[in-house]
């Protein structure tokens, strides 16, 4: 959604910041809303107390003055009073009805009628309107009549002088100055704050001063990205009559964090049918079709996700809508339709998963309220998610109907609301892909039908056009077609599963070479890109400059803009300064209409052909394809899209261009072009720009249009068949019928879905398209039922001769595809138990992150979980994290410190220090730690006594690991040792080989005072017996930790935390390189050979 509604108060505050000083009178204002304090509003704004004051509700509410919403030359105790008799009062306005909760309160300006004014700017496709009239206030009438009107086109500057000769004619010549200069500062605010209406009524004029009276403005919240430095944080709300709900904004948020679509709107909590859909433009059509079924006034609520949202992103809608559902129970029971059209991209199986995982978390609920649920989806691995969802229907013990692509879109309505039947048996289609077989690669062309024709070369009578620009393009294609079979296209991103679908789709309509020739992505170096043609892989190369794919191939007059909102302006106005490029798809949803429409300027300046943005794109069967256009290779057949039809269509939506793929190949002989245009207020290219390229068309016969509510675009087509510059048969139909059933605005899915007066309506919309000699059908249920019958009659006719059908080449699946199907299996390469992070939150030995968090295990925890696969006991963790800090540092002076800061010293980056340091680890520094922990458990399970055990060490010559010290001793013990020592015996359950330690520590000291149990050995004996006692292992399991180094873990996590210290600290104190001195080495060279 763009264009948005904001508060008066936030409006003026934006003109009181970016409005010049001396333009106008800054607006004094004070906002009140239930929690305000009246004593500290009055204490903050100290003029509330010393004049005259308006008072007026603060909530989108039109024609204030006329419902008697407003208070005028009062104080502030008429204030409070005015505002208590209404605060959380419910008034009607219109079919609206709401509560009061926000007010605005002004400074009272005495004026005369004489002294009012009307301005208001708004923004429409091809630039800004500026209308004044020199009079204004509530009985004003009808401004568009009366106004005087500036058009400003798009990225353009108005002059004073301008505003002055075009709007100000009628106003007193004394004043046309101040208020010339106001509309210019306003107008520039307008354009750098990304208005897109604002509308001032009255504009005062008085004693040489302008003020701003009533205020009503909207914003384009997409160019948050670019705005929010100047806006700040922006509130929008709701329209009145509706309340904002908490979980209307808790998806907000999903929605602001998720590249995905996530919309929720609530329109009547009580309600008893509610819906779960996928797409923008079908959540509209399933709205229309429950309305249609009269089941406005029990429709709980509108939205939509789409844009291949996660697992867990749609398990937190469902769940979000599923705790709204089961708030309040409805007599009758209800109802939840879980619908969509076929994804060209989604999931469908990841999503339903995260709407099973709901459903079943919410089991109870959803059988004590008495919930039926029906399901209709399809698209990539549709056939998984049916599964999934029939699989969870079954054990809910709720009634659960799951339907697929064999079901029309919407019967689940009818069947939802009692209306229609539901089938008990329906076959569907149990393929997912088509498999390359033997001869599938086979360039042998098809049978020529009788009529020398084949489905896929059709003779025509083509006008062709040379394109000067320098280009080795496709330069004799007809100038109505934007693809051919030598189309060569760029794509801009790293959208590798977008790439390898349009080369399966090229191969799959046998194209003799790749559609895409080159890739740009400014955040990579040039290289090759690996990708299937059929069978065999092919390279593609990819580029970091955009410019060097386009120079360096000279054929391509295609891009397809994956870049982000925040990038695809620049990239295609980039595109554009090539002559070669002439059609141009961009993808990205949410671009500011401010740059969508420079855009649009610039591409018709240049002769260039935008798709988008907000779209998936468009396809031309049997020739080329845009992105994920078609969805998959299962869908791409089932619905002939390898081979060209007769009939085109051009839609808003990119989700429902599929659904009319769908529809249109069971109906007619299949497509033979579709474009969706993009669900923005601004598309780049329109209705008519397509539909006249299909009227010129000889090969195609029949043109559809999905229109919907908003804009007027739909009245040029009917003007263009009214002019019989259309003359081919027209099934038209606008969704959004529904819009005029709710009492208060609802901004549905798209952004220019939005209706701002009757005209734009989609009921008005197919009145006046039926009015014409469109075929109109009576709702889209009916869609494709028309569709077959005006092309049955075109066969009849003779205009249409169905062609034989013929056998696509098989294409190959890839394996990653194939296995999340679950059609294929192969040995892992390795295996692991340690961590998961494959979902939608990191794991733990299966404990996700949020859990260890949330416990406060710490780093003792995590480790218990990584190295052992168990939660152990809290005094376990505590140890562990005891073991890492007295083992942290041991002083510059030990090896692998010296190491480390040697490396520092010679310019090595961290991790090479940290290696160098490191590596010193093993038997004679560090080491002991294991050795230790076997020596003593392997003496003390033998039964050896401490002094036997230390006569023996003795007797093979080796050391005992873990006893002596070079400092420290009997008389200054090593306080590391002692407070571990004390822990141990404290909080573990037995200590044995502690003790044991202890016991041959007596015997060493007796001989010598520093052969005491030093850190290594304590650490080593009391880890053992952790494992052995602690009631997590089995002896088995503590003795294998023991001997696959466990312990020494121990030592090499906690001394990289002082090595780390000492690098860093090197850097700090930017020591240069190190060179040991002469006087501490001692040079032993051999003795002179005498002759």
């Amino acid at each position: 959604m763009s264009a948005r509604a904001i508060r008066e108060a936030t409006g003026k505050d934006l003109l009181n910041r970016f409005l010049p000083d001396g333009s106008f009178a800054k607006c004094k204002f004070a906002t009140v809303a239930d929690e305000t304090s009246w004593n500290e509003l009055v204490e903050t704004e100290s003029w509330l107390s010393t004049g005259k004051l308006v008072v007026k509700p603060d909530q989108l509410i039109k024609r204030r003055g006329k419902l008697g919403l407003i208070k005028v030359n009062t104080d502030i105790d008429g204030v409070k009073q005015w505002v208590g008799e209404r605060m959380g009062k419910e008034v009607q306005v219109g079919r609206a009805t709401g509560k009061l909760r926000n007010f605005i309160i002004e400074p009272f300006v005495p004026h005369a009628e004489t002294d009012e004014a009307y301005v208001c700017i708004y923004s429409h496709r091809y630039g800004d309107t500026i209308l004044f009239y020199h009079q204004g206030g509530v009985d004003i009438g009808d401004v568009d009549e009366k106004a005087m009107k500036l058009d400003v086109p798009v990225d353009t500057l108005v002059s004073q002088d301008d505003i002055k000769s075009k709007l100000l004619g009628e106003l007193e010549s004394s004043k046309q100055g101040l208020v010339a200069k106001f509309i210019h500062d306003l107008y520039t605010a307008y354009v750098t704050l990304f208005f897109t209406y604002l509308e001032i009524n009255p504009l005062v004029v008085v004693k040489d001063q302008i003020y701003v009276l009533d205020l009503a403005a909207k914003l384009d919240a997409t160019a948050d990205f670019v705005c929010r430095p100047r806006w700040g944080d922006i509130e929008y709300p709701p329209p009145f009559g509706r309340d904002a709900y908490p979980e209307e904004a808790y998806i907000a948020d999903l929605d602001a964090k998720s590249g995905a679509s996530l919309k929720l709107t609530i329109l009547n909590k009580s309600g008893r049918i509610w819906t779960m859909v996928a797409g923008g433009g079908a959540s509209v059509i399933y709205s229309d079709t429950i309305c249609d079924l009269g089941g406005a006034s029990e429709l709980a609520n509108y939205g939509e996700y789409s844009g291949a949202p996660t697992e867990q992103q749609t398990y937190e809608y469902a769940k979000t809508i599923l705790g709204l559902m089961t708030q309040e129970k409805h007599p009758d029971g209800k109802v939840l339709i879980i619908g969509g059209g076929i994804a060209n991209f989604t999931n469908v199986a990841a999503t339903f998963k995260g709407i099973t995982k709901a459903l079943l978390e919410n089991q109870t609920l959803l059988k004590d309220h008495n919930i039926s649920i029906f399901a209709r989806r399809a698209g990539p691995n549709y056939q998984e998610g049916l599964r999934i969802m029939r699989d969870v229907g079954s054990s809910l013990g709720i009634p659960f109907f799951v339907f697929g692509p064999e079901t029309h879109m919407t019967a689940v309505v009818g069947m939802a609301l009692g209306k229609r039947s539901i089938p008990r048996h329906l076959e569907g289609e149990t393929t997912t892909a088509s498999f390359l077989l033997p001869g599938g690669q086979s360039k042998t062309e098809p049978a020529t039908p009788k009529n020398g024709q084949t489905p896929l070369s059709r003779t025509t009578s083509q006008q062709s056009t040379t394109v000067v620009d320098g280009s080795t393009a496709d330069k004799k294609k007809p100038a109505y077609a934007l693809f051919t079979k030598n189309t060569k296209a760029i794509i801009w991103g790293m959208q590798t599963r977008a790439v390898q679908g349009m080369l399966d789709f090229d191969f799959v309509c046998r194209r003799s070479e790749p559609s895409i020739v080159a890739m740009t992505y400014p955040l990579t170096g040039d290289h090759k890109q690996k990708f299937y043609w059929g069978h065999k892989e092919i390279l593609i190369p990819l580029y970091k400059n955009m410019g060097d794919a386009i120079r360096k191939h000279p054929e391509a007059d295609v891009l397809v803009n994956f870049a982000s909102l925040r990038s695809a302006y620049e990239s295609t106005i980039e595109a554009m300064n090539f002559p070669q490029i002439r059609t141009i798809a961009i993808i990205a949803e949410g671009i500011p209409e401010n740059y969508t429409r420079k855009l649009i300027k610039e591409a018709d300046e240049r002769g260039v052909t935008i798709i988008g943005p907000a779209t998936v794109g468009g396809i031309k069967p049997g020739v080329f394809k845009i992105g994920n256009t078609g969805g998959m290779m299962d869908n791409i057949l089932y619905s002939k899209l390898y081979r060209p039809g007769s009939v085109a269509y051009v839609s808003r939506s990119g989700g429902m261009s599929n659904e009319l793929n769908n529809i249109i190949s069971h109906a007619t002989n299949g497509v033979a072009e579709g474009i969706a245009i993009g669900g923005d207020r601004y598309p780049g290219s329109t209705f008519m720009d397509h539909l006249l390229r299909y009227e010129a068309d000889p090969d195609i016969k029949m043109l559809v249009l999905l229109g919907e509510v908003g804009g007027v675009e739909e009245y040029e087509v009917i003007k263009a068949v009214e002019e019989k510059r259309l003359t081919k048969p027209l099934v038209a139909w606008c969704i959004g019928t529904c819009s005029g059933m709710f009492s208060s605005e609802v901004q549905f899915g798209h952004a220019g879905a939005c209706a701002n007066a009757e005209r734009e309506t989609a009921l008005a919309k197919n009145r006046a398209l039926a009015a014409i000699g469109a075929h109109v059908p009576q709702s889209f249920d009916d869609l494709g039922d028309l569709i077959r019958k005006v092309y049955t009659d075109l066969v009849n006719k003779g205009s249409i001769e169905p062609q034989p059908e013929v056998p696509p080449p098989t294409v190959p699946m890839d394996y990653s595809w194939a296995r999340e199907l679950g059609l294929i299996r192969k040995p892992a390469s390795f295996m692991t138990s340690v961590s998961d992070e494959r979902g939608q939150e990191l794991r733990y030995a299966g404990m996700p992150i949020s859990e260890i968090l949330k416990q406060e295990m710490g780093l003792g925890g995590v480790l218990s979980l990584l190295w052992f696969q168990r939660q152990l006991p809290a005094y376990a963790n505590k140890f562990l994290e005891m073991c890492l800090i007295v083992t942290a540092d041991h002083g510059p002076a030990v090896s692998g410190a010296h190491n480390t800061i040697v490396c520092a010293r010679a310019g090595k980056d961290l991790v090479s220090s940290l290696v160098s340091g490191l590596l010193t680890i093993g038997d004679r520094f560090g080491g002991a730690l294991d050795a230790a922990a076997k020596q003593f458990s392997g003496a003390c399970d033998k039964g050896m006594h401490p002094m036997e055990f230390v006569n023996d060490m003795r007797k093979k010559g080796e050391l005992i690991m873990g006893i002596g010290h070079r400092v420290k001793s009997l008389n200054n013990p090593d306080m590391r040792v002692t407070l571990i020592k004390e822990f141990v015996k404290e909080n573990f359950p037995a200590t044995p080989l502690v003790d044991y330690a202890l016991e041959v520590e007596k015997v060493t000291t007796s001989k010598k005072p520093n052969l005491i149990l030093n850190v290594d050995g304590i650490i080593g004996v009391a880890f053992v017996d952790l494992l052995r006692n602690c009631g997590s292992f089995t002896m088995e399991e503590a003795q294998e930790y023991v001997d696959i180094g466990t312990i020494n873990g121990l030592f090499v996590l906690g001394r990289s935390a002082g090595f780390i210290g000492h690098y860093l600290d090197q850097k700090r104190l930017k020591q240069g390189l190190y060179r040991h001195p002469w006087d501490d080495i001692s040079y032993v060279m051999p003795e002179k050979y005498t002759e």
